[in-house]
């Protein structure tokens, strides 16, 4: 077997290979060192039926915000009346932040954001 002249060709095999091997960061985190900052915040539509019974709700909505500042997912928490879920939702998938750091570096992070339903408002 001629290994000496294999070996070269077994390297650059393997070297080829590695950035296959290398993905993107999933990692999904709760706790950073500087939490994400809202830029930009359109406010939900209120549910017109709600709206004329004076009815004021909440929202929690669990948000994924990713190193680019974007919403890539969003699904309701906890909700006092379900007729606000969609449009909270609707609302926070527009949001843009700042995006979340650790270390230095921007990283994807997991928040739940309070949206109010409120009259007075």
């Amino acid at each position: 077997m001629d290994s000496p002249r294999i070996l070269p060709h077994l390297l650059f095999l393997v070297v080829l290979c590695l950035p296959l091997r290398m993905t993107a960061d999933d990692t999904v985190y709760t706790k950073v060192d500087v939490n994400p900052v809202p830029v930009k915040t359109p406010p939900p539509d209120y549910p017109l039926r709600l709206k004329r019974d004076g009815t004021s709700g909440l929202v929690a909505v669990s948000v994924i915000i990713d190193e680019t500042g974007v919403v890539t997912s969003c699904s309701v928490a906890k909700s006092s009346n379900a007729d606000f879920d969609e449009s909270a939702l609707a609302a926070v998938r527009k949001w843009k932040f700042k995006p979340a750091q650790k270390d230095g570096a921007a990283v994807k992070m997991k928040v739940t954001i309070p949206i109010r339903f409120s009259i007075s408002e």
